[in-house]
């Protein structure tokens, strides 16, 4: 659990700081200019933004997340913490958040890629009931390593109350 941690909507103030939470986090970082297409002329994109006030009254973004909505399905286009932020249940509290405001929009089901040897976030997603739909093959192509496709079904209560029960946690 984080105090004083508040998930709420990107912002175009947001992106640069997002930007080197992306670039901290992976080999094939999304461009600044990328996000500010996310925040500000994608209408099926729900950019979050994790914002940690810290006890001086000073703020520091120390996640993000980026969900599409396309008719009735969610897509985790990207999901980071900050370093100093990990192992604190932030990237928990983004996930639960978008996906719980992604199925109040009607998003039947989530979708997303994730590299198959980080164990960490694969750990966090079957947590919230991802499971295993398929691979990609030498998808990501500075590694070559494979992506596995990971589903979520957000009309199970169970997934719900899942996803509810880590929102509460944080609060």
């Amino acid at each position: 659990m984080t105090d004083g941690l508040c998930i709420r909507r990107m912002t175009l103030a947001d992106v640069e700081a997002v930007y080197a939470i992306d670039v901290q986090s992976f080999s094939l970082p999304w461009s600044e200019r990328s996000f500010r297409y996310e925040v500000s002329q994608n209408a099926n994109s729900r950019p979050w933004v994790a914002e940690l006030t810290l006890p001086g009254g000073e703020k520091h973004l120390a996640g993000m997340l980026v969900i599409w909505l396309i008719v009735d399905e969610a897509h985790v286009g990207t999901v980071a913490v900050h370093p100093n932020y990990r192992r604190r249940q932030v990237g928990a509290q983004l996930l639960a958040q978008g996906l719980v405001e992604a199925a109040g929009e009607g998003a039947l089901k989530a979708f997303l890629e994730v590299r198959d040897g980080n164990l960490p976030a694969q750990q966090l997603y079957y947590r919230f009931g991802f499971v295993v739909a398929g691979v990609r093959s030498h998808y990501y192509k500075d590694t070559n390593e494979d992506a596995l496709l990971l589903d979520l079904d957000l009309t199970s209560q169970d997934v719900l109350q899942q996803l509810r029960q880590a929102l509460a946690e944080g609060e």
